[in-house]
């Protein structure tokens, strides 16, 4: 079977959360607050999933926040919170991805959105970001009732877009992402957005880059080389 589908985690991965930092600096006086409540967002869903907890990635976006704020002491306005959040259903997509999505689907290579976020959040966001025309499908954990890395969402994806595991590739900027999709049985491609070291202890994919437009080409080459 011809590989021909490709998977994209979104926040982070394809769209750019730095766009927040203004934000998060007008609200706490600190741009660096944005990434501390991005990874709290990311535990926490973990923390869900593993003890089966059902909630959606735009409410624990909400909670995060004022857990956040609590915790260092700062009142939270329904104003900056609202900006905060609205701002993450409208963050623009890295420089490198719609030339990365057009050169894939010229390879004829179908894309899918695959998300921790609702899909109704997730929808805003792919059409906020002006990406609605490069994704042939959009696919949420939501009906899962989990989140990634649970391996039994990858599953959820490969029977949503009618592929067997192991023909399916996950491009991703988290390594317990890439490594949770490897886990499952899919194959991965990680790209370093952020220069920090791999997990040591994670599976590690067969394709590595810095930037999006490196990973497509090394897919193109392998799956062409199969």
């Amino acid at each position: 079977m011809q590989r021909d589908t490709i998977l994209f985690d979104i926040n982070e991965t394809v769209l750019d959360l730095s766009s927040l930092k203004p934000k998060f600096k007008a609200a706490f006086e600190s741009e660096t607050v944005t990434a501390t409540w991005f990874s709290m967002l990311l535990h926490t869903s973990t923390v869900c999933a593993l003890t089966n907890i059902k909630t959606d990635f735009a409410t624990l976006a909400g909670t995060m926040l004022d857990t956040i704020a609590a915790r260092l002491g700062v009142e939270l306005s329904d104003a900056f919170r609202d900006t905060i959040l609205t701002g993450f259903a409208s963050l623009p997509a890295h420089a490198d991805v719609k030339p990365a999505l057009t050169r894939l689907r010229s390879a004829g290579y179908r894309t899918v959105a695959f998300t921790n976020s609702s899909l109704k959040l997730v929808t805003t966001q792919i059409e906020n970001a002006g990406l609605a025309e490069y994704y042939d499908e959009i696919v949420s954990v939501e009906e899962t009732g989990s989140f990634k890395p649970d391996p039994k969402v990858y599953k959820f994806a490969a029977k949503r877009v009618n592929q067997p595991i192991s023909e399916l590739r996950l491009i991703a900027t988290h390594d317990w992402d890439t490594h949770g999709a490897l886990t499952a049985g899919m194959l991965a491609g990680y790209i370093d957005r952020s220069a920090a070291p791999y997990h040591p202890l994670y599976h590690r994919p067969d394709v590595y880059a810095a930037s999006m437009g490196d990973v497509v080409e090394q897919i193109i080459t392998r799956d062409r080389e199969k």
